[in-house]
């Protein structure tokens, strides 16, 4: 019953129908299931086109599913992939168009989708950033042939945990679509275990962070699936923590609570990002974003410059550096290269991001603060 309202009330938001969603544990794990389901039924289609300025959560999947990830490069005005600098592989099974922040660029992801579709790839959206917001194409319905939502930690819901995948209806390939929709519902319910530590997940993380040990104990926990931090050590080496699975009743419930207060959530945080936008020079905006990014100057130190407003109690974000953030323990095993992509690597090493879960006037002294450390 609980799977049946999660669905009911993000259809209601997006305007789509309840049984084109499917809950998941973690958007990551929506993902592997997806990506699964491609490598599955096009096995001469190896490569998706995605960007580096990520987190390495959404390129595990990737991996796992046996896939290979071909990074392009970005525009540093959306933080998406760039069309005007998009070339394909040949045989892309997948382009992923990424909202980072939650940034939709209506136009961008329309030519980006267009290009990975002449090219024969499946659009996947990762819309983890703006639970309930998807690209639009020129006729008003969703874009993308997959999208990726995320109430994880971090993201626009105060759940920490659970995800959603909508499959297109319209989606070209029936059969392909037929496939991803089974394995999709075929997923298991997490454990015992899994779902335990989600339930404590706001105590174990209390202990592992501010208790003397809790390094320790947080991988003691992580072994015994009692405690799934939002990126543990495997998701830094090309792997995930667990299987994929669904979100379970406990996390279904949660995001259901969670999704009833989201309009209000979005007001908040769109009244902060444009108080960000008047003081620090931008335009305005009609985009709630989970963080308002900014870039350094160049030739800054970024990292010095948020580390500066963090002694000051500002929470300044570093996402997304460096590249496949928080780092990944070897970039050639998620076939990285930095320095092959001008655009990417420049805004890893000027950006910073402020939070948006905070009062207007909250949002003025921060970019005060920011302007001061300039």
């Amino acid at each position: 019953m609980t799977t049946t309202s999660l669905r009911a009330a993000l259809a209601a938001r997006t305007g789509t129908s309840a049984q084109d969603w499917f809950p998941v544990f973690k958007a990551r794990y929506g993902m592997l299931s997806v990506f699964g389901s491609l490598a599955a039924a096009r096995p001469h289609r190896t490569r998706v086109v995605t960007q580096a300025l990520t987190c390495s959560t959404a390129i595990d999947p990737i991996l796992v599913a046996d896939l290979t990830p071909v990074y392009a490069d970005i525009s540093a005005a959306t933080f998406a992939l760039d069309p005007a600098l998009l070339t394909l592989p040949d045989a892309p099974a997948a382009l992923v168009i990424q909202h980072t922040f939650g940034v939709i660029d209506a136009g961008g992801a329309q030519a980006l989708a267009s290009a990975a579709r002449e090219g024969g790839a499946v659009v996947v959206e990762d819309a983890a950033h703006c639970v309930g917001r998807m690209a639009s194409g020129a006729d008003g319905a969703p874009l993308a042939d997959v999208s990726i939502h995320s109430f994880g930690a971090e993201k626009m819901l105060p759940t920490k945990f659970g995800g959603a995948v909508w499959v297109n209806p319209a989606m070209q390939d029936a059969e392909l679509r037929s496939r991803i929709v089974a394995d999709l519902s075929a997923l298991p319910a997490p454990g015992s275990r899994l779902a335990l530590a989600a339930r404590t997940y706001h105590w174990t993380r209390k202990v592992v962070t501010h208790a003397p040990g809790g390094a320790s104990v947080g991988r003691a926990l992580q072994r015994l699936r009692l405690f799934s931090p939002p990126v543990a050590q495997p998701e830094r080496e090309g792997r995930l923590a667990h299987e994929a699975v669904t979100a379970g009743d406990w996390v279904e419930r949660r995001a259901v609570e969670a999704l009833a207060q989201l309009p209000a959530v979005e007001e908040r945080r769109l009244a902060a990002v444009n108080a960000y936008a008047q003081e620090l020079g931008a335009g305005p905006s009609d985009q709630p974003l989970v963080r308002f990014p900014v870039l350094a100057e160049p030739g800054a130190d970024a990292d010095a410059m948020a580390r500066t407003l963090r002694e000051q109690g500002i929470y300044a974000g570093s996402w997304y550096r460096p590249a496949l953030f928080p780092g990944v323990a070897d970039p050639a095993v998620y076939h990285w290269r930095p320095g092959t992509l001008p655009v990417t690597d420049d805004v890893i090493a000027r950006i910073i991001n402020l939070p948006t879960d905070v009062t207007v006037e909250r949002a003025r002294e921060i970019a005060a603060a920011y302007r001061d450390g300039l």
